[in-house]
């Protein structure tokens, strides 16, 4: 409790990125001077979670318009749509396992916060970050280790870049202080999280979808890219069709929304761990042109997102998962991944934007008053 005593008045310095994605490569101290002081958890004063009621009236109109967008898109995608509050779902390929990327912090933040409820770690327990512990793309971190040498921190200022920059450091130094990949993937059975798989850790992760062994090295200045740009590119098609066909961080995007969902009826963390979860991600700017750009005047939303390597024109893993919650209280979870497109970067926001805004549209259709008399039903 005195973590969370300590951070609920701390606001949170967002880095305005200039990536439009949250996993575009980068190199070291390249993001620009970094902020003088720690970012920390910004906490609200806990609600109590309302409980959703499971209807049968799955709302025909939204899902026809989701299954055009998913069908008009050229490449494979995978929409899901889940009322809180309500209990409907509608989806659109969302059964289909796809790469997750930088989403995929999201299941580091869960596992760290069970441990919070457990009494096992604190936000406030301090945490240092090393040169050996760098990875590589978006790290602004990397800048504040090259200063002295080292970073220190806090457990939850690491949160905060995860979750706000999409820090790849931050998140895998997370990843060891709450046991690696296996302590993700326990969390994700113990909670019955469904097909959600959890990565070997970032840089595995992306030297295995290049196809490249990692190597030390390969974190520091562009010593990454230029190995990758040395594979012929037959070799780098190959081992990027190997990742897409079953990629170790793929996730139905059903299965995303439904864990949105569960986290915001509060049913997989503590009250306040799960409002420190949402604070943060409402406090994220990556991805602007994503699900944020289509959020209506007086909604909220809080999101993450997750971008994959190029080769070429070619993208595996474009997405944006979150929770918008509209001017009357209700709350919808959605998740929108495109696994693998040639498309330019421009349509793929726009399909992101496009749920986003169906949606939207659709509850502004179906007013508070309409709710109420449903759940009174």
């Amino acid at each position: 409790m005195r973590d969370f005593m300590r951070l609920r008045s701390v606001a949170v310095p967002v880095l305005m990125l200039s990536l439009t994605g949250c996993g575009a490569p980068s190199r070291p101290g390249a993001s620009g001077r970094a902020p003088e002081r720690e970012e920390q958890v910004s906490v609200s004063i806990p609600v109590p979670p309302s409980v959703a009621r499971p209807t049968t009236n799955t709302p025909r109109q939204l899902q026809t318009a989701i299954e055009a967008l998913a069908r008009g898109f050229d490449g494979r995608a995978g929409i899901a749509v889940r009322a809180v509050d309500e209990g409907w779902t509608v989806e659109a390929g969302g059964r289909q396992r796809l790469p997750q990327q930088s989403v995929s912090k999201l299941w580091v933040a869960f596992t760290l916060l069970d441990l919070r409820d457990q009494g096992k770690i604190r936000l406030d327990d301090p945490v240092t970050v090393l040169p050996s512990d760098l990875t590589l793309f978006h790290q602004p971190i990397a800048y504040l280790v090259a200063k002295t040498g080292r970073f220190d921190t806090t457990v939850g200022g690491l949160l905060t870049r995860a979750l706000t920059q999409s820090d790849n450091t931050a998140n895998d130094r997370l990843l060891t202080l709450v046991g690696g990949p296996p302590a993700v993937r326990r969390m994700i059975a113990a909670k019955r999280l469904g097909d959600i798989r959890f990565g070997p850790g970032e840089r595995l992760l992306q030297a295995g979808t290049a196809g490249l062994v990692w190597q030390p090295a390969f974190s520091i200045g562009n010593a990454f890219a230029i190995a990758r740009s040395r594979l012929s590119p037959e070799a780098r098609a190959a081992a990027l069709d190997r990742y897409v066909a079953d990629p170790p961080d793929g996730a139905a995007p059903l299965a995303i929304a439904d864990a949105l969902a569960r986290a915001a009826r509060g049913e997989l963390l503590s009250e306040t761990s799960t409002r420190i979860l949402l604070d943060t991600m409402g406090a994220s700017r990556t991805g602007h042109a994503r699900l944020r750009a289509a959020v209506p005047a007086g909604w909220q939303i809080a999101h993450k997102t997750g971008t994959g390597q190029d080769l070429g024109r070619r993208n595996a893993g474009f997405n944006d998962v979150g929770l918008l919650t509209a001017p009357d209280g209700r709350r919808y979870a959605l998740a929108v991944m495109i696994g693998d497109t040639v498309r330019p970067i421009r349509e793929r926001q726009m399909l992101i934007q496009n749920v986003a805004s169906t949606v939207a549209s659709y509850v502004a259709g179906h007013p508070g008053a309409a709710f109420s008399a449903t759940l009174a039903n």
